[in-house]
């Protein structure tokens, strides 16, 4: 690994391209790996090095080398367009892959579209958007948010209490997950508030003692990074119980649950695609890869194993097309499958967004998911919440474990 002031490429891993004629093949990688979302920034780099390294093992794609061009956007969406720009223009990179919070994607996106390049988004997001130089391969509403509201509605109650970091995505998750708790009978929305991005422990006194006066069914969190910590120990320090009152999120994951105090997740829930605890041989496969590759202290999440198998989406439709050109590449790669650990995936041609499988799982003692309920078939983004509503996701969903109190 060869490293200068603000990036880095990677050398040659297992296979020998010495003797090939044809040039290494650039791509732009643009996470995180300082600031706030650090943790999950370095774990979507993790999974997409962990990528490129078994694409290069397995000869490359086309016989050429992947070579990543890495920066680090330090959790600033200003610094993610500048980064943006820089590897489009200095660089002479073609596709990223990168983001995290949708602040930076929206960044990003102006500047993907004035060079007609391509992005590859692998996190959970918003949805009402696309674009055609867009890969969306994290969650969509309803491959999350509808199978959230209808778990906890059905499992806790339709009174709730949203808390969000202050951007653009916990204020449309919330928007969203109040529509679908208030087709509930008996719903209501005790409470929205939204703290800075790097909000600590003080932050979420006063409310929480304001829901400890309105008495929730349920809080639903969509705060991010590091301050997703303090919000679960600020909890545990106000001594509420989860089996009574959790708190259910979207981006709470293994990463930002090995921040905690050991125990301080455990009772809460999270609706992903993907968790560590998968029972598949694929992902316990790639988890031993991983594991061998980067060690046991890293913590692979919903968003790792999207940065992980876009990779492979991209080398397969590249060896059919010859070139990463968007315009080559894209019939290629629109309608493609990959066997994930999550399952099997597929780029949906008509909006450029992935068919996953949502899952909801449990915090055990040990800050892994108990999964609760898992999709036995893939299920169609909609990012626009078209045809989807609360409810219909049962016919999708088998239930898997159903204890509410169980320890995993």
């Amino acid at each position: 690994m060869t490293n200068s002031q603000n990036s880095f490429t990677v050398e040659s891993v297992g296979k020998d391209f010495s003797v090939s004629n044809k040039s290494p093949l650039k791509i732009g990688v643009l996470f995180s790996q300082s600031g706030v979302t650090s943790r999950i920034g370095q774990s979507q780099l993790q999974g997409t090095l962990l990528g490129i390294e078994e694409v290069n093992e397995a000869g490359g794609v086309d016989g050429r080398e992947v070579i990543p061009v890495v920066y680090d956007a330090q959790s600033d969406p200003r610094q993610y367009a500048t980064l943006a720009e820089k590897l489009i223009v200095e660089d002479r990179v073609n596709t990223i892959f990168g983001c995290y919070m949708s602040s930076s994607r929206k960044a990003v996106i102006p500047i993907i579209e004035r060079w007609n390049k391509l992005l590859f988004f692998p996190t959970l997001y918003e949805g009402f958007e696309f674009s055609d130089n867009l890969v969306y391969t994290g969650a969509a509403p309803n491959q999350n948010s509808v199978q959230l509201a209808e778990y906890m509605t059905a499992n806790f109650g339709a009174r709730a209490y949203l808390i969000g970091s202050d951007y653009i995505y916990p204020w449309e998750s919330n928007r969203i997950m109040k529509e679908l708790i208030l087709q509930h009978p008996e719903s209501e929305i005790l409470g929205e508030r939204y703290v800075k991005l790097d909000a600590g422990e003080q932050e979420f006194k006063a409310i929480l003692e304001d829901i400890r006066v309105k008495q929730p069914d349920f809080i639903f969190s969509t705060v991010v990074g590091d301050s997703t910590a303090s919000l679960y120990h600020a909890y545990a320090e106000a001594g509420f119980d989860p089996r009574r009152m959790p708190i259910a999120s979207l981006t709470t994951s293994e990463a930002e649950i090995s921040q905690m105090q050991p125990g301080t997740s455990a009772g809460h829930f999270t609706a992903a695609p993907y968790f560590q605890s998968i029972r598949s041989d694929v992902n316990q496969r790639c988890l031993e890869r991983f594991r061998r590759r980067f060690g046991d202290g890293c913590m692979p999440n919903l968003c790792w194993e999207a940065a992980y198998f876009q990779i492979h989406l991209f080398a397969n439709a590249f060896r059919q097309a010859g070139s990463d050109s968007i315009h080559v590449l894209l019939p290629h790669l629109l309608g493609s499958e990959f066997q994930a650990p999550q399952g099997k995936v597929r780029i949906d041609p008509s909006n450029h967004h992935t068919c996953l499988y949502p899952r909801v799982g449990r915090v055990d003692a040990h800050g892994q998911f108990t999964i609760m309920r898992e999709a036995t078939r893939p299920v169609y983004p909609d990012p626009y919440l078209v045809t989807h509503s609360l409810g219909d996701w049962t016919v999708k969903l088998s239930n898997h474990i159903d204890a509410p109190n169980e320890e995993g």
